[in-house]
């Protein structure tokens, strides 16, 4: 067990490395209810929140659409990356517990000048539960019309079931839901998952995972001194309609002009495939410059080290610092598996 941003969070069950597989090529389960839920509501719920994110709610047409957008400050930096669920009743988000509360303290002060209202709703844990197994093990604890309903969601959709919230939404690169519930029934889940031969899954694998996948830790591959644009998060930015003047719109467009100069820094992968291995902090030496490794660590499913790192834009070739030695590396796209099968 280990302090994760001042919860008691299991590091691992047993193997992590047994834990990783069992999710690239079963079912694992685990409990994030660490994060945080917030509910939006009231007549200027999407008003608030097209000035708030990134990305544009507008585009959440119908209740049970979700997406993946960024919060920024002022000056383009990201202040955390969440899931927002369009609501019957408003919306929801789903945010990092390592930001809750400069997250609440920010969504309070955006929304002094709107009607709306904001609710934490901590009473309630989060489940996930992914691989190729996920959602049929999910299923098959439902009652056959629910089942129906969930068998049937696609990737970024949501179903609220009663006081049953799930979701095709996830941080491991592999398909699965996401389930918000009251505790009890959590435990339900759980015990029952965990019966059925359902790993549990600790914050090791869960780290392995997102990395193959590509996807960034708010901390380590972003901040509020960060880009979105040199996240490789451009995609949470919607700069149409260019009316909507989210905040952070007028710094990101500069950045944007800073990229197609060459200026702004990009975060991509980068591979060791001999022997070493690939850390945080690291030293990168590019053919256009330094940079510094984001994110390291072991891929399970590769067998060989993998790493995010920012570097200068448009480098072709790349080594990296190892115990005072330059070993050469390989530049990749920022992400390595999907599916349980390496992507080139």
């Amino acid at each position: 067990m280990v302090d994760f941003a001042g919860w008691e969070m299991p590091l691992n069950y047993g193997s992590q490395v047994s834990e990783h597989k069992q999710v690239r090529q079963h079912a694992g389960l685990f409990d994030v209810s660490h994060m945080s839920v917030i509910d939006i509501a009231g007549p200027q719920a999407q008003a608030y929140l097209r000035i708030l994110l990134s990305n544009d709610v507008i585009r959440l047409d119908e209740p049970g659409r979700a997406m993946y957008t960024g919060m920024l400050n002022e000056k383009g930096g990201v202040m955390d990356d969440l899931i927002v669920y369009r609501m019957a009743s408003g919306y929801r988000l789903v945010v990092n517990c390592a930001t809750r509360q400069k997250d609440l303290e920010w969504l309070q002060k955006q929304a002094d000048t709107f009607d709306v209202e904001l609710q934490e709703r901590p009473e309630l844990a989060i489940l996930a539960v992914h691989g190729p197994e996920s959602i049929a093990r999910v299923c098959a604890l439902l009652e056959v019309s629910d089942a129906d309903i969930v068998a049937g969601l696609r990737n970024f959709r949501a179903a609220q079931l009663g006081d049953r919230f799930i979701a095709r939404t996830g941080y491991t690169g592999e398909k699965g839901l996401e389930l918000i519930l009251a505790p009890d029934d959590a435990l339900c889940f759980w015990d029952c998952l965990v019966a059925d031969g359902v790993s549990p899954i600790g914050l090791g694998a869960r780290d392995s995972l997102r990395l193959e996948a590509g996807m960034n830790l708010y901390g380590h591959d972003m901040d509020e001194t960060i880009s979105p644009l040199a996240a490789n998060m451009e995609q949470v930015v919607a700069w149409e309609p260019v009316e909507r003047q989210f905040i952070g719109r007028q710094a990101v467009e500069q950045h944007k002009s800073m990229q197609q100069e060459g200026k702004l820094p990009m975060l991509t992968g980068i591979v060791l495939e001999d022997r070493g291995m690939l850390r945080q902090g690291q030293k990168v030496l590019t053919d256009k410059g330094e940079g510094v490794i984001t994110s390291g660590g072991f891929s399970p499913t590769l067998g060989h080290a993998i790493a995010l790192a920012r570097i200068p834009l448009d480098s072709t070739t790349c080594q990296v610092e190892i115990r005072d030695k330059w070993v050469a590396a390989r530049i990749v796209k920022p992400n390595f598996v999907r599916f349980g099968k390496k992507v080139e």
